[in-house]
């Protein structure tokens, strides 16, 4: 699960985020979300997957009814939209990682081959390339998954600490260390900080994806639900803090500290491919520390596309598929719809606007099957088991209310953010509503098919 939670939103959104949200403030913020967000959202997703021990199609016409199986469906459908541009993102972290092993990235070497390789040609092999690796490691099974996760997760962990220790060393450091740590209370007036705060966390700790639900239904009967959801959490965000000292304390050691924050701060998505490579260049013994950050970078990427793969396998099992061709069909699907966001880069924006702001409805989703249930009783006979070391009290009830506030709070707030938008342009509101509209309409319809495949599935387990 911890594979699942860490990726290149720790890695390559975070630092970047805090650096353009106050540092320490928007730290502040982050923490208090992670509280109401991510771990309240983690311990129903954990919680579903023990007892229900189906995908999300399955989870929803259970708890919410079968006419709500559409509902599950949608949070599938969401991973596998996001798939199919995040494998684009994994074809670009093994490009770099090809480069700075074979030193293409001194000097301008890296805004050069951003340049000439992104929303190119060359960029669908590396897409394909991602695909295939992340097919291979969610054919092999659950245990094919754990027996790759449990190399690639250590093995992260090992190149972010190594990275961040080496950020710490560097003269100036301590300056990115107080920019990152030490808040500005006033900062936390501006609405902007905590909306931010709220959409990483939604971001970066799979919370509300369905991704927990899904490798939860894999987990013994007496897993301790509630210490690993917390274990989970505060893991996945201790990586995103680590990925903040190591950016953060490198640029303000090597460049001042005004250009520093203006840099990490930016919202192009090809800058880390960039600016990274140009301050590792800078620092000694930087080619072979840059070789670790791509390298983490694409274990990173790996870990989280084969769960969002596992996640969609199953849900297409669910609808009536045998396991083999499920995600086979899957991978033909993500690279064919992958092609459009892997060479225009128009594209590639409105997929990530779309479907990230979608997120948001899926975690709301999560709050519902819980209220629907009724909270108190939700936490009492499947949060609050026999078999936990530690017990959750009362706060989860507001918190998962408050989620559905939260998540038509953002929704709103994304909106508003690209007002100045076209319309229909890529980022525009009416793009992404239609898109939604489409994708609800052709679920609901096919409400029946997931229900007929579910009986399919259950008789063909007994």
């Amino acid at each position: 699960m911890l594979g699942m939670a860490v990726g290149t939103g720790n890695i390559w959104r975070f630092p970047r985020i805090a650096a353009s949200n106050g540092g320490g403030s928007f730290l502040v913020a982050w923490v208090v979300f992670l509280l109401l967000w991510s771990v309240p959202l983690i311990l129903a997703e954990f919680a579903l997957g023990k007892r229900v021990r189906s995908g999300t199609v399955g989870t929803f016409a259970s708890m919410m009814g079968e006419r709500f199986a559409w509902m599950g469906a949608w949070i599938a459908w969401v991973a596998a939209a996001i798939g199919f541009y995040y494998a684009v993102v994994m074809g670009w972290t093994l490009r770099f990682f090809l480069a700075a092993i074979t030193m293409q990235l001194q000097g301008e070497g890296s805004a050069e081959l951003w340049e000439e390789f992104s929303f190119s040609p060359a960029a669908l092999i590396f897409h394909a390339l991602a695909l295939a690796m992340a097919v291979t490691v969610v054919l092999r099974g659950i245990r094919g998954i754990e027996a790759v996760v449990r190399v690639l997760m250590p093995a992260l962990l090992v190149l972010v600490v190594v990275l961040a220790i080496r950020a710490v060393t560097l003269p100036g450091a301590s300056q990115g260390l107080e920019f990152l740590f030490k808040p500005n209370w006033s900062d936390l007036l501006d609405v902007n900080i905590w909306l931010q705060a709220l959409t990483q966390n939604a971001w970066d700790t799979g919370a509300g994806w369905g991704l927990v639900l899904t490798y939860a239904v894999f987990s013994r009967r007496r897993e301790d639900t509630n210490l690993n959801s917390f274990l989970l959490a505060f893991g996945n965000n201790s990586v995103s803090l680590l990925a903040g000292i190591m950016v953060l304390c490198t640029f303000f050691s090597l460049m001042p500290a005004a250009a520093a924050s203006e840099i990490v701060g930016a919202s192009n998505e090809g800058l880390t491919f960039i600016w990274i490579p140009q301050l590792f260049d800078a620092m000694p013994g930087g080619a072979f520390f840059m070789i670790l950050f791509f390298m983490a970078l694409v274990f990173a990427a790996w870990t989280s596309l084969v769960a969002m793969f596992q996640l969609v396998g199953l849900a297409l099992e669910e609808a009536g598929l045998k396991r083999r061709k499920a995600i086979i069909s899957l991978a033909v699907a993500a690279f064919v719809l992958g092609v459009p966001s892997a060479l225009w880069q128009p594209f590639w924006l409105n997929q990530d606007n779309v479907w990230s702001v979608a997120l948001m409805l899926c975690g709301l989703f999560f709050a519902l099957i819980v209220i629907r249930y009724g909270v108190t009783r939700f936490r009492a006979e499947m949060i609050n088991t026999a078999d936990q070391d530690i017990r959750i009290g009362a706060w989860w009830d507001w918190a998962i209310r408050l989620i559905v506030v939260q998540a038509l709070v953002l929704v709103g707030w994304m909106c508003w953010s690209v007002r100045n938008e076209p319309l229909w342009g890529p980022l525009g509101v009416g793009n992404m509503f239609a898109q939604w509209i489409v994708v609800v309409a052709v679920l609901i319809a096919l409400n029946g098919v997931f229900l007929r495949g579910l009986k399919k599935r259950a008789q063909r387990l007994n």
